[in-house]
C-alpha cells in the first residue's frame, strides 16, 4: 500500500532530535542509526483513509498512515489516537509524543524500533522497518497545543521481528520450521487483568473478511474462572492423555504443540516434555469489556 510516487528522503530528516524538555524518550524507541528504507516514502503525512476501507474495519481512520505500508500480506489495523483534537498540552517534541503514545499503549504495534522516515510540515512519519520495508507506522503532528501521536498503522504481528513479537499483548505462534503464522489464522493472548482473568489464556483459529476475530475461539482456564461459561464443548484438564484421531495443527508456540479434535470442538495442547492440556472450545468469542 506504499504511496506510487517516491523520492530519496532529505538527510536532514535523520538529525531530528531524540531528546527534548518533558517526556523520556526510552531507549530503542526510535532508532538512531537506521539503515536506508528500500523505498523511501514520498507520499503526503495527511491524507483520508481509502474508500476501500469499510466503516466497520479494524482499518478505519488510519489516513496517511495506511499508505505508509509494505506488508507481505494485508494491513492488520490503523486508526487515529484518541488524543487527536483534545484539550491536552502537547508534547515537546516529535520524539515526545511518540514517547508519550507508547507508553500509552501501541496497541499490537512493535513498543521500539522506530526511524523517522518523512517529514512535511508540521507532520513526522516513525516507521518500522524489517528488511527495509514498512511494518508499522506512526505519525505525529504539531499544533498550537503542542506535538501529539495523530495516526497509525500496522501489518499483522507476524511479519514483526521476533524480539518485538515477544513483547507484544498478543502470542504470535509458529510453524514447524519456525515461522510466524499471521494472527488471521491463529492467534492467543492472555485474558484481562480488570475482569479478573488473567488467569485464563485465549486462542482464536481463524478471523472474518473484515479482521474481526470470529473463528472457534478455545481457553485455557486452569483456575475456572469461565468454567460456567454458556457454550462451552467440554471442560478444561490437565494431564490427559491425547487421543488417537487428534490432528496436529503444525502451529507452535514455546515448545507447545496445538492439536484439535477431529471436529475441532476441543484443543489438545502438548508442551515439550509431553504433557497435555484439553482446552474447551466455543463457537463464539468471548470477550471482557
Amino acid at each position: 500500500m506504499r504511496n506510487a510516487l517516491r523520492r530519496a528522503v532529505p538527510a536532514a530528516v535523520g538529525l531530528l532530535a531524540l531528546t527534548a524538555c518533558g517526556t523520556e524518550v526510552p531507549d530503542g524507541l526510535i532508532v538512531a542509526k537506521p539503515a536506508a528504507p528500500a523505498t523511501p516514502y514520498s507520499g503526503p503525512l495527511k491524507a483520508k483513509t481509502p474508500e476501500r476501507v469499510g466503516e466497520d474495519s479494524p482499518l478505519e481512520g488510519g489516513g496517511a498512515a495506511l499508505l505508509t505500508l509494505e506488508c507481505t500480506g494485508r494491513p492488520h489495523e490503523a486508526g487515529a489516537f484518541a488524543d487527536e483534537g483534545s484539550g491536552d498540552d502537547g508534547a515537546g517534541s516529535a520524539a515526545e509524543a511518540l514517547a508519550r503514545q507508547a507508553a500509552d499503549g501501541f496497541y499490537e504495534m512493535p513498543d521500539r524500533g522506530y526511524r523517522v522516515e518523512a517529514r512535511s510540515g508540521h507532520r513526522v512519519l516513525y516507521s518500522y522497518d524489517v528488511a527495509g520495508r514498512t511494518r508499522a507506522a506512526v505519525i505525529v503532528a504539531e499544533d498550537r497545543r503542542g506535538w501529539f501521536a495523530e495516526t497509525h498503522a500496522a501489518c499483522d504481528p507476524s511479519e514483526y521481528r521476533a524480539r518485538e513479537r515477544a513483547r507484544l499483548s498478543v502470542m504470535v505462534w509458529q510453524d514447524t520450521r519456525g515461522r510466524a503464522v499471521s494472527t488471521a489464522k491463529v492467534v492467543g493472548w492472555m485474558g484481562a487483568e480488570h475482569c479478573d482473568w488473567q488467569s485464563v489464556e485465549f486462542l482464536t483459529l481463524g478471523r472474518g473478511d473484515d479482521g474481526r476475530l470470529r473463528g472457534r475461539q478455545f481457553l485455557r482456564d486452569p483456575e475456572r474462572k469461565l468454567a460456567d461459561l454458556d457454550g462451552l464443548t467440554t471442560t478444561y484438564a490437565n494431564d490427559v492423555p491425547l487421543p488417537a484421531d487428534a490432528v496436529d495443527t503444525g502451529y507452535r508456540h514455546d515448545g507447545r504443540e496445538l492439536w484439535l479434535a477431529p471436529d475441532k470442538s476441543r484443543a489438545y495442547v502438548r508442551d515439550a516434555d509431553g504433557a497435555v492440556e484439553r482446552w474447551p472450545g466455543r463457537d463464539e468469542p468471548v470477550g471482557c469489556m
